[in-house]
């Protein structure tokens, strides 16, 4: 599971339109593009799948072209090598303060760790942790695997804090491109054990 509370600004990329979910409501969906910085080079444009609650008449303000910053819920989905990005917006305004493309906020995340937890000194000699874990899902027969790098500043860590254990996280929203490749990142800020077999039982570290 990651989920992710933030705030995007970005510009509609193709024009609302009007939907009917399984219960017979109505909502609207559009899409809206941002650049995500990369840590060298040029950004990565991505495209974000909006929905938002909404009926005919609300679809007039979101035109190809119009600058939006919103405030909702981020998730991602993985299928095969793509990495989608779907948004639920809660307020859309139409007059930003801000013409710059940005997607920031805080991040949820429940899955395991990889390899290894590295303990890294910073240049005055604080001690922070590294690590990575991925969220599965399923895809058709398959599983999809989406990666999230987990930076701690703090060398403090409890015994579950080791390679193929479970974990539930939460902490700031960073995303960056490299060589045209999204890159989820977390800085943490809250950290617990995930033990599977009983979802309710969590080690606070």
């Amino acid at each position: 599971m990651i989920k992710c509370n933030v705030t995007i600004n970005g510009t509609v990329s193709r024009a609302a339109t009007v939907r009917t979910n399984s219960e017979g409501q109505s909502f609207i969906c559009f899409t809206v593009k941002a650049t995500i910085p990369a840590k060298s080079g040029a950004g990565k444009q991505v495209e974000i799948s909006v929905s938002m609650d909404g009926e005919e008449t609300d679809t007039t303000s979101y035109a190809v072209g119009a600058r939006v910053e919103m405030q909702g819920t981020l998730t991602f989905r993985k299928r095969s090598d793509n990495l989608y990005l779907n948004f639920h917006a809660e307020a859309v305004d139409f007059a930003p303060v801000s013409d710059k493309d940005s997607i920031t906020g805080d991040i949820e995340f429940r899955g395991t760790i990889g390899k290894q937890v590295e303990e890294k000194t910073d240049k005055k000699g604080g001690k922070y942790l590294v690590f990575s874990a991925f969220s599965t899902e399923k895809d058709e027969e398959a599983f999809a695997f989406t990666w999230v790098r987990f930076i701690r500043f703090s060398a403090e860590r409890g015994t579950f804090l080791a390679p193929k254990t479970g974990i539930t996280a939460k902490g700031k929203l960073e995303l960056s491109a490299y060589l045209d490749k999204l890159n989820i990142a977390c800085r943490v800020e809250e950290l617990a054990e995930w033990v599977k077999k009983d979802n309710n039982y969590q080690t606070q570290v």
